[in-house]
């Protein structure tokens, strides 16, 4: 099933992508809940009744009259990781780390599938970096590697956003990678048992149609079932928390000269069997007080 959160007729909510068509989930079963952690959350009965209104759906709505939404709208966490593929960590001269690099990125950052990426007003280092990510669809924790499957909910496309100055003043890159709007995600959550093996996916970005990473998620140094083990023997993760993976070889700060983001520059990234992102670069509004 591939789980999306949009927005029709005024009002935001969650809905399973059929073809070109979306199924209102909350019209078919109003029991359901609206909001994709709370619907994580319910659990395989939840699923199973997404399931169920997807076969039966009356409620259907063309892709093209809503708007697509980051999937998870708020997660309470974003965990990403540094320096996962043997082609990236070579372009950027340093030492492949023996443990996960783990940084956050802020939830202001999220934003939908198609929406702009602000290019920011203290910085033209703005660079681009896809990666497949995944959502926790269980609470838990010290989950073996053998039984991180059961806590994934499902896959998405995300764009890493980082501005490089930012990032590189301190060890710790947080900063540099958690401007708003710098975390684009989508198009949908395509779940697990949809998906099978996330470790054989290729995973593509291109600036302006020009081909920019051309890998396969094969080449991660720390797959996604090791993260899962990883990052929960520290924390408690829970449904709606999203891990980013890491980008491969071809960002835009490792080229001869560097080819950095600007404005008017569209950003797409795209992965086998899971869909894609396109994110137009666009100058910082002056008012950033309002989405």
């Amino acid at each position: 099933m591939r789980l999306a959160t949009f927005t029709h007729a005024g009002t935001t909510r969650i809905g399973a992508v059929v073809g070109d068509e979306v199924v209102d989930l909350a019209e078919e079963d109003p029991g359901l809940p609206r909001e994709m952690e709370a619907f994580l959350a319910a659990g395989a009965a939840a699923l199973a009744a997404a399931e169920r209104a997807t076969g039966r759906a009356a409620a259907r709505i063309p892709l093209d009259d809503v708007r697509l939404e980051a999937p998870v709208l708020r997660p309470r966490k974003i965990l990403a990781v540094g320096l996962n593929y043997a082609d990236h960590i070579a372009e950027s001269g340093m030492k492949p780390p023996e443990f996960p690099t783990i940084f956050n990125k802020q939830v202001t950052s999220v934003t939908g599938p198609y929406d702009p990426i602000h290019l920011p007003r203290v910085s033209g280092a703005l660079d681009y970096e896809g990666e497949l990510a995944f959502v926790i669809g269980r609470r838990c924790r010290h989950v073996p590697r053998a039984r991180a499957p059961e806590v994934i909910a499902g896959y998405l496309v995300l764009d890493d956003v980082s501005v490089r100055d930012w990032q590189l003043r301190t060890p710790t890159w947080t900063m540099g990678k958690s401007f708003d709007t710098h975390c684009p995600m989508g198009p949908w959550i395509v779940t697990a048992d949809e998906l099978g093996d996330p470790h054989s996916l290729g995973i593509r970005t291109w600036v302006n149609g020009e081909l920019r990473q051309d890998s396969n998620t094969k080449e991660l140094a720390h797959d996604c079932f090791s993260l899962v083990e990883h990052l929960s023997t520290a924390f408690t993760l829970e449904p709606g928390d999203v891990v980013t993976t890491g980008t491969p070889g071809g960002v835009g700060i490792g080229m001869k000269p560097p080819r950095l983001l600007a404005v008017g520059d569209v950003v797409r990234v795209a992965i086998d069997r899971i869909g894609q992102l396109e994110n137009p670069v666009i100058e910082e509004p002056v008012d950033t007080s309002r989405p």
